[in-house]
């Protein structure tokens, strides 16, 4: 019922390029685009969602699908996860169900011959991916959490999801820097230190800066577009690396963008400026500006836990989308379009013991017209 009140009500999310709503729907031919299905509750809804709506509206031929179940990706020893990432960077545009990365106990209840990672790491490598945007969801009518929008942009790359790590005990560790080409220069010692715990870990991780100018440009053409007031949220006052981030954002937002932004009237509570947040002040902020109307932009780790909070805050993940956007060689956008939830597993549990439920699709279903209207674009 849900899914069908937002198709009456909402035309602003029929905005295909190409693609206007008209007072008699006729079929159409959608643009080639990517489609992966997950597993469970979502799965299930999504092919509830594409029989008895999408198919009779809209001719998908030119669309290309990939299982990316646990059970597909061991039959294929995760050959369909290639295929679906390669197809995504020829093609551009990609909807993504929700998909499990499984424990050992769903293993051994699949019949998994192999523990598999989560997707998304070949996914943002393979898509050269910049930022995840996290947006809030609004419905006419309906109070949430947010009275109006609320934008992040989450690094895609680096931070703790590419640490690698042992367990050691009492030692030394030594983390050195090696030139591309020696000529370039010596080694440089990173850092050295004294193990002095029997049971210690060691972890060592990068965070990569050649891409966040792009990602300033995304984020402050979003906020700009939504209206919205621009934020840039780091620790770096402890954190000293986080320096470069918050320096390269600034430095955009001054060249190219702060002059729209003031004649917009977007930096009347920041004083004229761009403000730096520190997370800890990010965190208690999103629970106290609940007339939304702003945007955070952070990395990789911060942005992952602060949409979390906006997603509690708006009341579910269910009103929340979460897009990846990446970039070809010829500079085209590559953008992957998800909800910000899981598979439901509860639910889906469930189902299959023959109970009633209900579920809130409107973070797939506005992920799904996202991707087309993406692949229209391209």
């Amino acid at each position: 019922q849900l899914v069908v009140s937002m198709w009456k009500a909402q035309p602003m999310l029929l905005r295909w390029r190409g693609f206007r709503a008209a007072s008699s729907w006729s079929r159409f031919t959608a643009p080639p685009m990517v489609y992966i299905s997950g597993e469970e509750m979502t799965r299930y809804a999504m092919e509830l969602i594409m029989e008895k709506w999408v198919k009779p509206s809209v001719d998908i031929s030119k669309w290309e699908f990939y299982d990316l179940s646990c059970k597909e990706r061991d039959a294929t020893n995760d050959q369909v996860l290639k295929d679906a990432v390669a197809a995504g960077a020829r093609i551009g545009s990609i909807f993504k169900e929700p998909t499990i990365t499984p424990t050992k106990e769903q293993m051994a209840s699949m019949g998994l011959t192999k523990a598999l990672g989560s997707p998304n790491g070949l996914m943002r490598r393979g898509w050269n991916g910049i930022t995840i945007s996290r947006d809030t969801i609004h419905i006419p009518g309906i109070e949430l959490g947010f009275r109006r929008p609320v934008l992040f942009e989450r690094h895609a790359v680096g931070g703790e999801y590419g640490a690698g790590w042992k367990k050691v005990g009492k030692g030394r560790v030594l983390t050195t820097f090696f030139p591309e080409s020696m000529d370039e220069g010596q080694p440089i010692i990173v850092d050295g230190r004294e193990v002095k715990d029997d049971r210690s870990c060691v972890v060592v991780y990068d965070n990569p800066l050649d891409n966040v100018e792009d990602l300033a440009h995304i984020f402050f053409q979003r906020c700009l577009e939504a209206k919205v007031v621009p934020y840039v949220v780091t620790k770096k006052t402890v954190f000293k690396w986080q320096e470069g981030f918050w320096q390269i954002m600034k430095e955009v937002f001054d060249a190219d963008y702060k002059g729209d932004f003031l004649k917009a009237g977007l930096l009347e509570k920041t004083h004229g400026e761009l403000q730096h947040l520190i997370s800890d002040a990010a965190t208690m902020q999103i629970i106290r500006w609940t007339d939304g109307g702003f945007g955070m932009a952070c990395h990789n780790y911060d942005g992952d836990m602060l949409t979390d909070e906006v997603a509690q805050v708006h009341r579910s993940p269910g009103f929340i989308t979460s897009n990846l956007i990446g970039k070809r060689e010829d500079g085209a956008l590559i953008k992957e379009f998800e909800a910000s939830h899981g598979t439901v597993a509860d639910l889906w549990n469930a189902h299959l013991r023959g109970e009633e439920t209900s579920m809130n699709p409107l973070g797939m279903v506005v992920a799904l017209l996202g991707a087309m209207d993406h692949s229209a674009a391209l």
